[in-house]
């Protein structure tokens, strides 16, 4: 898709840390024991597989989000089919040959790990086929909701993970030399591809100047090149139609008035060397938006609503929105101010500063960071977002409710002959993904009782609701 060597490398390792990271999750998925209201009763809560798992990944990471649902579905039973981004087909094809390859190694059909490519109706038939008990789907907010619908149409369940608006807000007492390159490479790394990478940059009166003469020389450093190439740094924008996005993008902001203090357009064909002069390369731009209303005190500042689409929509390009405040609770406004909610960033050196922005009136974002920038995820934390972002998680232990199916199973008074149904219940909660993954199935909810008198135990369907 056009990342830099050193990104593809990192995405690729990321795949591997958190399949590692799923095969200790896998120790985890422990059912529940819980007391029962009818006297001599017990409840236990059993987790067995879900099914199958559909996964639409996009472009922009083509390996990482993949291994993310992979992992952790797998580890907890499910199959998936992978419908990549039709424009990546190659990355899904051999992470596929891999995969598959290795689950045959370990006796257990390829097809647990299934891909199928295509564009707009293969992902259409993947979403609506009641065969594909969960969806997840990582894109724009406008096919997201799409994708909701459908899923939600037939009871399925569904992960979302759409995109965001994220802002960096660099107070006072901040210490520069760590804001400075955070916020350039949260800008300009995958060339503002990525879902978390910093969109809008809000910015101390006092230290405004200075930091903006900063990164206005890192931007001036930056040169593309080929993304093979070991030095490069920049890389293309993915398609011709990234293009566009960037270019009215540009556009909007000259006709707002807007200052533009790096970058505005595209590379011109004299500075890319053969074979470059084709690609998609474009300026990576800082902008100073003026304000949607002249009533506001600071001229080059947005109103608290972020009232203009300028701040309120994300552009998956290297554009970055900037403006003054004076005081922090102007500063987390306007961050919370957008529909999206993904990640968020604060630099400061005091702790109040910090319990404001961490507490119930700091950021509204999913992603809440301190003196780190917008960009990046751990695998294990929650990684997702908030308000039209989405919040399930992809990362952490929390997962864990997502891809298993949870049954409620009510024992009566248990005689020492069925101690074998406890046995048998306790190994299926931890038989691990090898046995389910290969055999997943659906389980109806059950009620298993038990009969004293005759020493016999039963599990029947329990047709309640």
């Amino acid at each position: 898709m056009g990342k830099i060597r050193t990104e593809g490398v990192g995405e690729v390792q990321e795949f591997v840390d958190i399949c590692d990271y799923a095969v200790g999750l896998s120790r985890m998925m422990n059912g529940r024991v819980v007391s029962s209201e009818r006297p001599g009763h017990t409840i236990l809560e059993v987790p067995n597989p879900l099914g199958v798992l559909g996964v639409l990944s996009a472009f922009n990471f083509p390996v990482a989000v993949y291994g993310w649902n992979l992992s952790i579905s797998m580890a907890a039973g499910n199959a998936t089919i992978w419908k990549p981004s039709p424009t990546t087909p190659l990355c899904s094809i051999a992470v596929t040959k891999i995969v598959s390859s290795v689950l045959e190694k370990n006796d257990i059909p390829g097809a647990v790990a299934g891909l199928v490519a295509g564009g707009k109706d293969v992902g259409e038939v993947l979403v609506q086929s009641r065969e594909v008990d969960m969806v997840s789907f990582t894109g724009s907010e406008n096919v997201g909701r799409i994708v909701g619908k459908n899923v939600q149409s037939k009871f399925g369940k569904i992960l979302l993970e759409l995109g965001g608006n994220n802002a960096a807000i660099v107070m006072l007492d901040a210490d520069l030399s760590l804001a400075v390159p955070a916020v350039f490479f949260g800008s300009v790394g995958t060339a503002g591809q990525r879902c978390t990478s910093t969109r809008r940059l809000f910015l101390h009166r006092a230290i405004a100047p200075e930091f903006l003469s900063r990164l206005q020389n890192l931007y001036a450093s930056l040169k593309p090149g080929d993304p093979l190439d070991a030095g490069t740094l920049l890389g293309p924008l993915h398609t011709r139609a990234a293009l566009d996005i960037y270019d009215g993008a540009i556009a909007e902001l000259r006709v707002a008035g807007a200052d533009i203090l790096a970058g505005g357009g595209r590379y011109d064909v004299a500075d890319l060397p053969h074979p470059l002069d084709g690609g998609n390369f474009v300026r990576p731009t800082i902008a100073v938006p003026k304000a949607a209303t002249h009533s506001h005190p600071h001229p080059h500042s947005p109103p608290p609503s972020a009232g203009s689409q300028l701040w309120a929509t994300e552009r998956f390009a290297p554009v970055l929105y900037a403006a003054v405040f004076d005081e922090l609770e102007e500063a987390i406004a306007w961050n919370n101010a957008v529909p999206q909610g993904l990640s968020s960033s604060l630099w400061t050196r005091d702790v109040r500063h910090v319990g404001r922005w961490i507490g119930p009136a700091g950021s509204d974002a999913g992603i809440v960071n301190v003196n780190v920038g917008t960009s990046g995820a751990e695998i294990g934390a929650a990684f997702g977002g908030n308000k039209v972002s989405f919040p399930p998680p992809h990362f952490g232990v929390d997962t864990l409710t997502l891809t298993p199916s949870y049954h409620s199973l009510l024992l009566s008074r248990v005689p020492v002959g069925a101690a074998s149904l406890v046995a048998t219940l306790g190994n299926n909660m931890y038989a691990g993904a090898r046995a389910r993954s290969t055999f997943p199935t659906r389980h109806p909810s059950r009620k298993v009782s038990t009969s004293p008198r005759h020493n016999r135990t039963s599990v029947t369907q329990d047709k309640r609701r």
